[in-house]
């Protein structure tokens, strides 16, 4: 008989939409699901549409696991079948007539209504992949999928954090490389600062770096992109942070497609545990799927009204493409700005319906002397409340709180004492 390939769990039920805060998306695979109630056919077709699933193959039909049968007895199996049924006593005794016409390899799914942990043991003896208990919200559909491809022997998946301006001149670019440098050293998380800008961005500048090749080399060699030649093209920054730069030149016209990117974002995230996209401000098909596809948004803003329209209009395109993901996050910047009016956090929040994680006060000396030394904030001013608003940011974006530092033992001075009497 041909088995399911099997991953196996320790409980019963799927957790909380909110028990995960990174899903990982799920790589390019086609799912068959046949469902035996409409409610749970709109919850698939929902899930369908979450930029987690952006790559998979989503196919629904009725009918429940006699549809599925009859199905493959002619027809080879997707990647991933998801069934519903709504009766025990049906379920293993359809398992076991479907693995006879079930391909190698297929991972299975099954939606059903009993809460049981023996069930659950004969469904994983089965080689089941994962059982969800109805009724199913699309984030448990699109949690279950990507699962599939997310477990420990799977290849590992970096988390994408975009860092957009509402408008140019905010400071994005800044406040991109400032937060990649507190995730990579204060939460030594090893990280990548990909700089998307490739006709004027400044992070080789801010980094005080001058690599010879950089983003443009990937998205120009499409079919020359896997692990080995995005390493090559990495700079590094610290032990545990690189970029990814820009060349800054403008010899060549930068029109991209909207899947320009995907490749090379692909690579990394096998490969990186974070990646920091630094987002120029434009607005076109490769941008706003950058946006919507990254895991977590950082919107950065000045307390102006362009940029209260603007981070406005972005929140409110962000939340309809992303519904089961988290709202984007935006902090305000440059505030303080002698003799400008400006439009205060509270107003700011009242529009927006969410406060900003942090206001960055505006200080051109210090940013200016970190921008034209090469240096981050951190390095010139460690001890200075923006150092740790930068911390602040990367510890929202990413979930973890700051790394333990090793203590130090009071032995070693007292050793070295005793040596020199």
């Amino acid at each position: 008989m041909i088995s399911y390939a099997r991953q196996d769990a320790d409980s019963t039920a799927s957790p909380s939409p909110g028990a995960e805060d990174h899903i990982a998306p799920a790589p390019r695979v086609s799912v068959q699901v046949f469902c035996e109630t409409m409610e749970t056919a709109t919850a698939v077709q929902a899930a369908g549409e979450d930029r987690r699933l952006a790559k998979a193959h989503l196919k629904i039909q009725m009918g429940g696991m006699a549809a599925a049968v009859e199905a493959y007895r002619s027809a080879p199996t997707p990647n991933v079948i998801i069934l519903e049924t709504e009766e025990r006593g049906d379920i293993l005794a359809a398992l076991d007539h479907l693995a006879t016409v079930c391909d190698a390899g297929t991972r299975v799914i099954v939606i059903g209504r009993v809460n049981d942990v023996t069930l659950y043991r004969e469904l994983v003896k089965r080689g089941v992949s994962d059982y969800v208990i109805a009724p199913t919200a699309p984030i448990d559909i699109v949690r279950s999928v990507c699962g599939l491809f997310s477990a420990p022997e799977a290849k590992a998946v970096g988390r994408v954090i975009a860092i957009a301006g509402a408008k140019g001149g905010v400071g994005a670019s800044a406040i991109a490389h400032n937060v990649a440098w507190a995730i990579a050293r204060d939460l030594a998380l090893d990280s990548v600062v990909a700089d998307l800008d490739l006709a004027f961005g400044t992070a080789g500048l801010d980094f005080n770096q001058d690599p010879s090749q950089g983003i443009a080399d990937a998205v120009f060699s499409p079919d020359r992109i896997d692990t080995a030649f995005v390493d090559r093209l990495l700079s590094k920054c610290t032990d545990h942070l690189s970029l990814l730069a820009a060349p800054a030149t403008l010899d060549r016209v930068y029109d991209f497609g909207t899947e320009a990117f995907d490749s090379t974002l692909d690579t990394l995230r096998a490969t990186m545990p974070c990646i920091v996209l630094d987002i120029p401000h434009q607005w076109s098909g490769w941008t706003k799927r950058a946006l919507i596809g990254a895991d977590d948004i950082l919107i950065v803003a000045t307390p102006d009204l362009a940029s209260l329209r603007n981070t406005k209009n972005l929140f409110d395109l962000l939340k309809a493409a992303r519904p089961n993901d988290r709202p984007p996050l935006y902090c305000l910047n440059q505030v303080g700005v002698p003799k400008r009016p400006e439009i205060n956090a509270s107003e700011f929040a009242k529009a927006i319906e969410s406060q900003p994680i942090v206001s960055i006060p505006f200080d051109p000396q210090m940013f200016g002397s970190a921008a034209n030394n090469g240096q981050m904030i951190a390095e010139i001013a460690p001890s200075h409340r923006t150092t740790e608003m930068f911390l602040q940011i990367a510890q929202r974006l990413t979930g973890r709180g700051e790394a333990k530092k090793p203590r130090k033992s009071f032995l070693p001075p007292f050793i070295e004492k005793l040596r020199a009497k």
